[in-house]
Protein backbone atom coordinates (compact mmCIF):
# COMPACT_ATOMS: atom_id res chain seq x y z
CA UNK A 1 0.00 0.00 0.00
CA UNK A 2 1.79 3.77 -0.94
CA UNK A 3 1.15 6.42 1.36
CA UNK A 4 -0.52 9.41 -0.36
CA UNK A 5 -1.75 11.52 2.58
CA UNK A 6 -4.49 14.09 2.01
CA UNK A 7 -4.29 17.42 4.35
CA UNK A 8 -7.96 18.13 6.48
CA UNK A 9 -6.37 21.78 5.37
CA UNK A 10 -6.11 20.97 0.94
CA UNK A 11 -9.98 21.23 0.56
CA UNK A 12 -11.03 24.81 -0.85
CA UNK A 13 -14.85 24.28 -0.71
CA UNK A 14 -16.82 23.51 2.81
CA UNK A 15 -17.09 19.53 3.48
CA UNK A 16 -19.97 17.94 2.53
CA UNK A 17 -21.38 14.81 2.92
CA UNK A 18 -22.79 14.83 -0.82
CA UNK A 19 -19.69 12.91 -2.51
CA UNK A 20 -20.55 10.12 0.66
CA UNK A 21 -24.10 9.86 -0.05
CA UNK A 22 -23.67 9.62 -4.27
CA UNK A 23 -21.70 7.37 -3.50
CA UNK A 24 -23.59 4.87 -1.49
CA UNK A 25 -26.89 5.96 -2.90
CA UNK A 26 -27.39 2.38 -4.57
CA UNK A 27 -26.27 0.58 -1.93
CA UNK A 28 -27.88 2.58 1.13
CA UNK A 29 -31.37 1.80 -0.95
CA UNK A 30 -30.82 -2.09 -0.62
CA UNK A 31 -29.35 -1.66 3.53
CA UNK A 32 -32.63 0.46 3.73
CA UNK A 33 -34.72 -2.46 2.42
CA UNK A 34 -33.14 -4.74 4.37
CA UNK A 35 -33.56 -2.54 7.46
CA UNK A 36 -37.47 -2.49 6.69
CA UNK A 37 -37.72 -6.14 6.60
CA UNK A 38 -36.29 -6.76 9.29
CA UNK A 39 -37.51 -4.50 11.79
CA UNK A 40 -41.15 -5.90 11.02
CA UNK A 41 -43.10 -8.17 13.93
CA UNK A 42 -45.86 -9.62 14.51
CA UNK A 43 -46.37 -7.95 17.49
CA UNK A 44 -46.90 -4.31 16.53
CA UNK A 45 -46.00 -2.74 19.21
CA UNK A 46 -42.19 -3.82 17.51
CA UNK A 47 -42.04 -1.67 14.24
CA UNK A 48 -44.05 0.90 15.63
CA UNK A 49 -41.60 1.81 18.10
CA UNK A 50 -38.43 0.71 16.18
CA UNK A 51 -39.63 3.16 12.78
CA UNK A 52 -40.53 5.97 15.60
CA UNK A 53 -35.92 5.96 15.94
CA UNK A 54 -34.99 4.70 13.16
CA UNK A 55 -37.15 6.71 10.23
CA UNK A 56 -36.40 9.67 12.38
CA UNK A 57 -33.51 11.70 10.22
CA UNK A 58 -30.02 10.04 10.92
CA UNK A 59 -27.96 10.39 8.76
CA UNK A 60 -27.53 6.04 8.88
CA UNK A 61 -23.45 7.34 8.94
CA UNK A 62 -22.19 3.64 10.14
CA UNK A 63 -24.21 1.74 7.56
CA UNK A 64 -23.30 4.07 4.91
CA UNK A 65 -19.20 3.54 5.97
CA UNK A 66 -19.47 -0.30 5.85
CA UNK A 67 -21.23 0.66 1.51
CA UNK A 68 -18.45 3.21 1.36
CA UNK A 69 -15.66 0.58 2.46
CA UNK A 70 -16.93 -2.20 0.10
CA UNK A 71 -16.72 0.32 -2.66
CA UNK A 72 -12.83 1.63 -1.75
CA UNK A 73 -12.40 -2.53 -1.25
CA UNK A 74 -13.53 -2.55 -4.77
CA UNK A 75 -16.03 -5.15 -3.73
CA UNK A 76 -18.80 -6.50 -6.22
CA UNK A 77 -20.79 -8.47 -3.98
CA UNK A 78 -24.11 -7.82 -1.81
CA UNK A 79 -22.91 -9.53 1.31
CA UNK A 80 -21.97 -6.13 3.14
CA UNK A 81 -25.67 -4.52 2.85
CA UNK A 82 -27.24 -6.80 5.31
CA UNK A 83 -24.26 -6.42 7.43
CA UNK A 84 -24.48 -2.57 7.22
CA UNK A 85 -28.25 -3.84 7.91
CA UNK A 86 -26.75 -5.27 11.21
CA UNK A 87 -24.61 -2.53 12.08
CA UNK A 88 -27.67 0.09 11.76
CA UNK A 89 -29.87 -2.10 14.45
CA UNK A 90 -26.47 -2.60 17.24
CA UNK A 91 -27.02 1.32 16.86
CA UNK A 92 -30.69 2.22 17.21
CA UNK A 93 -30.26 -0.78 19.69
CA UNK A 94 -28.03 1.15 22.00
CA UNK A 95 -29.91 4.59 21.35
CA UNK A 96 -33.09 3.07 22.96
CA UNK A 97 -30.71 1.71 25.72
CA UNK A 98 -29.23 5.05 26.27
CA UNK A 99 -32.26 7.22 25.71
CA UNK A 100 -33.74 5.09 29.11
CA UNK A 101 -30.75 5.56 31.10
CA UNK A 102 -30.33 8.88 30.46
CA UNK A 103 -34.37 9.56 30.83
CA UNK A 104 -33.99 11.88 27.47
CA UNK A 105 -36.74 13.74 26.25
CA UNK A 106 -35.84 14.33 22.83
CA UNK A 107 -33.62 12.16 20.17
CA UNK A 108 -33.12 13.55 16.70
CA UNK A 109 -35.47 16.39 16.95
CA UNK A 110 -38.92 15.33 18.44
CA UNK A 111 -39.88 12.93 21.78
CA UNK A 112 -37.91 9.96 22.14
CA UNK A 113 -38.90 6.36 21.79
CA UNK A 114 -38.92 6.03 26.03
CA UNK A 115 -40.95 9.52 26.04
CA UNK A 116 -43.78 7.86 23.59
CA UNK A 117 -43.70 4.51 24.18
CA UNK A 118 -42.20 4.13 27.69
CA UNK A 119 -39.08 2.97 29.02
CA UNK A 120 -40.21 -1.22 29.34
CA UNK A 121 -41.29 -1.11 25.44
CA UNK A 122 -38.13 0.93 24.73
CA UNK A 123 -35.94 -1.55 26.21
CA UNK A 124 -37.62 -4.52 25.20
CA UNK A 125 -37.64 -3.64 21.34
CA UNK A 126 -33.79 -2.68 22.04
CA UNK A 127 -33.17 -6.07 22.77
CA UNK A 128 -35.15 -7.12 20.03
CA UNK A 129 -33.06 -5.21 17.48
CA UNK A 130 -29.81 -6.56 18.63
CA UNK A 131 -31.34 -10.10 18.02
CA UNK A 132 -31.84 -8.66 14.73
CA UNK A 133 -28.73 -8.01 13.83
CA UNK A 134 -27.03 -11.20 15.26
CA UNK A 135 -29.50 -12.92 13.29
CA UNK A 136 -27.92 -11.37 10.13
CA UNK A 137 -23.97 -11.38 11.12
CA UNK A 138 -25.49 -15.48 11.36
CA UNK A 139 -26.97 -15.85 7.93
CA UNK A 140 -23.34 -13.67 6.48
CA UNK A 141 -22.02 -16.97 7.48
CA UNK A 142 -17.94 -15.62 7.87
CA UNK A 143 -16.79 -15.98 11.68
CA UNK A 144 -14.60 -13.51 11.90
CA UNK A 145 -17.58 -10.85 10.69
CA UNK A 146 -19.86 -12.34 13.38
CA UNK A 147 -16.27 -11.80 15.75
CA UNK A 148 -16.02 -8.50 14.35
CA UNK A 149 -19.13 -7.10 14.97
CA UNK A 150 -19.73 -9.23 18.41
CA UNK A 151 -16.84 -7.94 19.70
CA UNK A 152 -17.70 -4.53 19.05
CA UNK A 153 -21.19 -4.95 20.97
CA UNK A 154 -19.38 -6.07 23.86
CA UNK A 155 -16.97 -3.20 24.13
CA UNK A 156 -19.77 -0.82 23.29
CA UNK A 157 -21.88 -1.97 26.32
CA UNK A 158 -18.63 -1.64 28.76
CA UNK A 159 -18.07 1.99 27.47
CA UNK A 160 -21.79 2.41 28.45
CA UNK A 161 -21.39 1.00 31.98
CA UNK A 162 -17.84 2.89 31.46
CA UNK A 163 -19.42 6.13 30.90
CA UNK A 164 -22.20 5.86 33.63
CA UNK A 165 -19.86 5.06 36.67
CA UNK A 166 -17.57 8.09 35.55
CA UNK A 167 -21.06 10.14 35.71
CA UNK A 168 -20.91 13.23 38.41
CA UNK A 169 -16.87 12.38 39.01
CA UNK A 170 -15.57 15.69 38.73
CA UNK A 171 -12.19 13.63 38.94
CA UNK A 172 -12.62 11.97 35.60
CA UNK A 173 -9.50 12.30 33.69
CA UNK A 174 -9.21 13.03 29.59
CA UNK A 175 -7.47 10.04 28.70
CA UNK A 176 -10.32 8.35 30.70
CA UNK A 177 -13.22 10.13 28.79
CA UNK A 178 -11.09 9.32 25.33
CA UNK A 179 -10.89 5.60 27.07
CA UNK A 180 -14.89 5.88 27.40
CA UNK A 181 -15.32 7.48 23.86
CA UNK A 182 -13.47 5.26 22.21
CA UNK A 183 -15.54 2.26 23.41
CA UNK A 184 -18.95 3.77 23.13
CA UNK A 185 -18.76 4.94 20.14
CA UNK A 186 -15.44 4.25 18.01
CA UNK A 187 -16.07 0.99 18.40
CA UNK A 188 -18.87 0.56 15.95
CA UNK A 189 -16.93 3.13 13.34
CA UNK A 190 -14.43 0.82 13.68
CA UNK A 191 -16.32 -2.75 13.00
CA UNK A 192 -18.79 -0.89 10.55
CA UNK A 193 -15.64 -0.29 7.80
CA UNK A 194 -13.37 -3.22 9.08
CA UNK A 195 -16.25 -5.86 7.72
CA UNK A 196 -16.46 -4.36 4.43
CA UNK A 197 -12.60 -5.63 3.98
CA UNK A 198 -13.12 -9.15 5.11
CA UNK A 199 -16.05 -9.58 2.56
CA UNK A 200 -13.90 -8.24 -0.04
CA UNK A 201 -11.16 -10.97 1.02
CA UNK A 202 -8.57 -7.87 1.43
CA UNK A 203 -5.23 -8.10 3.67
CA UNK A 204 -4.83 -7.90 7.23
CA UNK A 205 -3.32 -4.86 6.54
CA UNK A 206 -5.94 -3.31 4.56
CA UNK A 207 -8.72 -4.75 7.36
CA UNK A 208 -6.31 -2.88 10.05
CA UNK A 209 -6.48 0.23 7.87
CA UNK A 210 -10.27 0.46 7.85
CA UNK A 211 -10.52 -0.04 11.61
CA UNK A 212 -8.04 2.29 12.01
CA UNK A 213 -10.08 4.86 9.66
CA UNK A 214 -13.17 3.98 11.84
CA UNK A 215 -11.85 4.19 15.03
CA UNK A 216 -10.60 7.66 14.53
CA UNK A 217 -13.57 8.92 12.93
CA UNK A 218 -15.52 7.75 15.61
CA UNK A 219 -13.74 9.22 18.03
CA UNK A 220 -13.80 12.46 16.47
CA UNK A 221 -17.47 12.48 15.71
CA UNK A 222 -18.00 11.84 19.50
CA UNK A 223 -16.09 14.82 20.56
CA UNK A 224 -17.65 17.16 17.91
CA UNK A 225 -21.02 16.00 19.56
CA UNK A 226 -19.31 16.93 23.05
CA UNK A 227 -18.49 20.26 22.03
CA UNK A 228 -21.74 21.02 20.49
CA UNK A 229 -23.72 20.44 23.45
CA UNK A 230 -21.71 23.20 25.08
CA UNK A 231 -21.29 25.54 22.05
CA UNK A 232 -23.31 28.74 22.01
CA UNK A 233 -23.27 29.14 18.46
CA UNK A 234 -24.09 26.11 17.45
CA UNK A 235 -27.71 25.33 16.09
CA UNK A 236 -30.49 22.97 17.56
CA UNK A 237 -28.36 19.42 17.60
CA UNK A 238 -31.75 17.20 17.97
CA UNK A 239 -31.19 16.76 21.28
CA UNK A 240 -32.55 18.97 24.46
CA UNK A 241 -29.42 21.61 24.84
CA UNK A 242 -27.51 20.72 27.90
CA UNK A 243 -28.30 16.91 28.82
CA UNK A 244 -25.17 16.27 29.31
CA UNK A 245 -24.59 19.02 31.66
CA UNK A 246 -27.74 18.02 33.80
CA UNK A 247 -26.50 14.61 33.41
CA UNK A 248 -23.13 14.91 35.08
CA UNK A 249 -21.44 13.75 32.00
CA UNK A 250 -17.71 14.46 32.74
CA UNK A 251 -17.42 15.47 28.81
CA UNK A 252 -14.13 17.00 27.42
CA UNK A 253 -15.12 20.82 27.49
CA UNK A 254 -15.93 19.89 31.16
CA UNK A 255 -13.00 18.38 31.72
CA UNK A 256 -10.65 21.30 30.56
CA UNK A 257 -12.49 24.17 31.33
CA UNK A 258 -12.72 22.41 35.21
CA UNK A 259 -8.08 21.85 34.35
CA UNK A 260 -8.31 25.38 33.50
CA UNK A 261 -10.26 27.38 35.82
CA UNK A 262 -9.68 28.94 39.34
CA UNK A 263 -10.73 27.96 42.42
CA UNK A 264 -14.03 29.86 42.10
CA UNK A 265 -14.98 27.73 39.05
CA UNK A 266 -13.47 24.72 40.47
CA UNK A 267 -16.09 24.75 42.40
CA UNK A 268 -19.05 25.69 40.55
CA UNK A 269 -18.00 22.73 38.76
CA UNK A 270 -18.08 20.46 41.65
CA UNK A 271 -21.56 21.27 42.18
CA UNK A 272 -22.77 21.28 38.86
CA UNK A 273 -21.38 17.87 38.06
CA UNK A 274 -22.71 16.80 41.56
CA UNK A 275 -26.14 17.86 40.80
CA UNK A 276 -26.66 20.82 42.62
CA UNK A 277 -26.20 23.42 40.05
CA UNK A 278 -28.54 22.31 37.33
CA UNK A 279 -31.08 25.21 36.47
CA UNK A 280 -30.88 27.09 33.03
CA UNK A 281 -29.27 29.88 34.66
CA UNK A 282 -25.81 27.27 35.46
CA UNK A 283 -26.28 25.72 32.18
CA UNK A 284 -25.97 29.71 30.89
CA UNK A 285 -22.69 30.12 33.40
CA UNK A 286 -21.20 26.69 32.19
CA UNK A 287 -21.12 27.86 28.87
CA UNK A 288 -20.08 31.35 30.09
CA UNK A 289 -16.87 29.04 31.78
CA UNK A 290 -16.04 26.87 28.80
CA UNK A 291 -16.11 29.75 25.82
CA UNK A 292 -13.98 32.02 28.37
CA UNK A 293 -11.31 29.32 28.35
CA UNK A 294 -11.73 28.21 25.05
CA UNK A 295 -12.63 24.42 25.63
CA UNK A 296 -15.10 24.38 22.48
CA UNK A 297 -12.48 25.27 20.23
CA UNK A 298 -9.95 23.13 21.94
CA UNK A 299 -12.11 19.82 22.11
CA UNK A 300 -12.71 20.68 18.25
CA UNK A 301 -9.04 20.91 18.01
CA UNK A 302 -8.59 17.43 18.96
CA UNK A 303 -11.61 16.32 16.92
CA UNK A 304 -9.44 17.93 13.90
CA UNK A 305 -6.38 15.70 15.05
CA UNK A 306 -7.76 12.45 14.93
CA UNK A 307 -9.95 13.17 12.19
CA UNK A 308 -6.42 13.75 10.07
CA UNK A 309 -5.30 10.47 11.65
CA UNK A 310 -8.47 8.74 9.88
CA UNK A 311 -7.86 10.01 6.74
CA UNK A 312 -4.09 9.08 6.39
CA UNK A 313 -5.33 5.40 7.83
CA UNK A 314 -6.98 5.10 4.39
CA UNK A 315 -4.28 6.58 2.35
CA UNK A 316 -2.65 3.62 1.03
CA UNK A 317 -6.04 2.60 -1.05
CA UNK A 318 -6.36 3.94 -4.19
CA UNK A 319 -6.84 7.65 -4.78
CA UNK A 320 -10.55 7.39 -6.47
CA UNK A 321 -13.89 8.62 -5.67
CA UNK A 322 -14.96 6.04 -2.72
CA UNK A 323 -11.45 7.38 -0.87
CA UNK A 324 -12.01 11.15 -1.84
CA UNK A 325 -15.90 10.84 -0.74
CA UNK A 326 -14.42 9.03 2.78
CA UNK A 327 -12.10 11.97 3.24
CA UNK A 328 -14.64 14.78 2.84
CA UNK A 329 -17.17 12.66 4.58
CA UNK A 330 -14.73 12.94 7.78
CA UNK A 331 -13.93 16.62 7.36
CA UNK A 332 -17.95 17.16 7.20
CA UNK A 333 -18.47 15.43 10.19
CA UNK A 334 -15.65 17.80 12.32
CA UNK A 335 -16.81 20.66 10.64
CA UNK A 336 -21.00 20.20 11.39
CA UNK A 337 -22.26 22.36 14.07
CA UNK A 338 -25.15 20.22 14.78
Amino acid sequence: MSADVVSLQSRRHKPSLAPMLALTAAGMNSVNAVILDRMQSEIPLIPALAGHLISGGGKRMRPMLTVAAAELCGYQGNRHHKLAAAVEFIHTATLLHDDVVDGSDMRRGKAAANIVFGNPATVLVGDFLFTRAFELMVEDGSLKVLKILSKASSIIAEGEVDQLTAQRRIETSEEHYLQIIGSKTAALFAAATRISAVVAEKSEAEEQALDAFGRNLGIAFQLVDDAIDYDSESSESGKDKGDDFREGKMTLPVILAYARGDAVERKFWEEAIAGFRTEDEDLAHAVELINRHGCVEATRERARHYAQRAIDAIAGFPAAEARAAMAEAVEFAVARRY
